[in-house]
């Protein structure tokens, strides 16, 4: 029955089609239809975003389209990375005098507000905007730029706020081998050419969109900053420590002395304990993709394992030395592991990372045997952390780069093009491209940086006078004690002769 109802409706239909006043009907509905619908699409495309458009596009590059969950990743991991600050500060604090610890302080809150309005200003952009190989020249104080870095999917202004921290991190990092004998006004001033200048400037050329370590044929690869953050920051140091001349009373042990014992080695390694915690913003947030959960996870555990295996190694290395458990070399142990992995983090296994640590935490005891044999005062370890440090992550990359792995995306991971160093069979090519890289940064930092701090050395501010510094930096730049209720005498008077 149902079927027969069907057929007579479906005769009924055609019937129907077939007449000419019907057809005339269903014709001039149909158009109007259609015409309505081309001008909802049409006013659709004429106010729909060009980015949006752009972005649905493969060929055009994706911008201006936030990515909810990398920008809180991105966020998340810059704050991280900002709470490095009370670790550096607590580091150089309890590694320092008594004497110049509010000094360490105060110079670090300043450097961190200079280093937030110099790298608004100008900063970014020579870093991170295109211009030319050598130098961003484009974006100052922010203007004129899409709302979104690149194809990060991350807010411009998210994206500054990360990398301010790195800034900043460089910024400190520079300070740590001039404790107790910089002038507070010659801090200010080469720290507007460090953060203002020569970080960016330099950076640029391996992170910046046209920069040329960036696109060499075999591009030069720094994850997280080995190199740029941690080999500039220290290289910086050096030229400090070596303009200002050791501290006085300084005796250096081939003289028959030592190093300077630090006031409070507690509040230093738990200074660098806060480091680690912090350092898994800068490694894990550099992926800037919290979609790219594997590679997360992989960047996280060889940060760890770095560290540790570093700690050991200076641990053990430095008690076959003296015959005692060494609380300072342990700490820089492990820090040298950490600023080692930095680099190649994110393209190397876990016995890649095994062995950067293992052999960062003995260079660096090296590095501190050859400042003292070499009578360069560096208080903190800066220089042997940070730059000889870095500089074997670098180049470790060149070594133990797994060939699995390639490079982050908003979306996930690229593998398209995979890392692979010498001893995965990749050959020399990487590691000549690390050599390069890590040769140009190291040595264009180092030459200006000794031209900046000769200059600053020139305005009579780079380094306190020697009364100055017989009385205590705190005292005679801050006007007060670290500790007030436990000074029982006068500071220990040295000769104002410098070695």
């Amino acid at each position: 029955m149902k079927r027969l109802k069907d057929i007579a409706l479906v005769k009924r239909l055609i019937v129907n089609f077939k007449n000419p006043v019907i057809q005339k009907n269903i014709t001039n509905r149909l158009f109007g239809k259609l015409v309505g619908v081309f001008f909802v699409l049409l006013l659709m495309w004429e106010f729909t975003p060009v980015a949006v458009r752009a972005a649905s596009n493969n060929d055009l590059p994706q911008v201006n389209i936030i990515n909810a969950i990398n920008t809180t990743w991105t966020l998340v991991a810059a704050f991280l990375v900002f709470c490095m600050q009370a670790g550096f500060e607590l580091l150089e604090a309890g590694f320092a005098r008594e004497r110049e610890s509010i000094n360490v302080i105060i110079e670090g809150v300043a450097d961190t507000a200079l280093c937030g309005v110099l790298f608004w200003a100008f900063g970014f952009a020579f870093m991170f905007e295109p211009g030319t190989p050598w130098i961003g020249t484009t974006g100052f104080f922010l203007q004129g730029l899409p709302e979104t870095y690149g194809t990060t999917g991350v807010p411009v202004l998210a994206f500054w706020v990360f990398q301010f921290a790195f800034a900043d991190t460089c910024s400190t990092v520079t300070s740590g081998a001039m404790v107790g004998r910089t002038g507070f006004i010659g801090d200010l001033l080469y720290s507007v050419g460090v953060t203002g200048f020569i970080y960016p400037i330099v950076g640029h050329w391996a992170w910046g969109p046209d920069g040329w370590l960036a696109n060499m044929a075999l591009p030069f690869r720094d994850f997280a900053g080995s190199t740029v953050v941690h080999t500039i920051g220290g290289a910086i140091s050096l030229a400090g420590a070596v303009v200002l001349g050791p501290r006085l009373g300084r005796i250096f042990k081939r003289d028959g002395g030592g190093p300077m014992p630090p006031h409070n080695i507690l509040l230093g390694a738990i200074g660098g304990l806060i480091l680690w915690f912090g350092w898994y913003g800068f490694n894990p947030g550099s992926t800037l993709s919290a979609l790219d959960t594997i590679g997360i996870g992989r960047v996280s555990f060889n940060t760890t394992l770095a560290a540790c295996s570093a700690g050991l190694s200076a641990l053990i290395y430095s008690y076959m030395r003296t015959k005692k458990w060494d609380l300072g070399l342990s700490v820089n142990g492990f820090l040298a592991g950490l600023v080692a992995i930095t680099a190649p983090c994110y393209w190397v296994d876990p016995w890649g990372a095994f062995w950067i640590g293992l052999v960062a935490g003995i260079v660096v005891v090296w590095g501190m045997d050859l400042l003292e044999y070499l009578r360069i005062d560096d208080p903190i370890g800066a220089v042997p952390v940070h730059m000889v440090a870095g500089i074997w992550g670098t180049l470790s990359l060149g070594l133990f780069a797994a060939g699995k792995y390639g490079v982050p995306t908003a979306t996930g991971a690229d593998t398209s093009t995979v890392v692979t160093g010498l001893f995965y069979g990749g050959g020399v090519h990487q590691l000549i491209s690390q050599l390069i890289g890590s040769a140009s940064i190291t040595g264009a930092s180092l030459g200006v940086a000794f031209l900046l701090m000769y200059l600053v050395n020139l305005t009579g501010t780079l380094r306190v006078s020697a009364e100055g510094e017989i009385e205590g930096l705190d005292l005679h730049e801050h006007g007060m004690h670290a500790y007030p209720e436990f000074v029982t005498s006068e500071p220990p008077h040295f000769s104002s002769k410098r070695d």
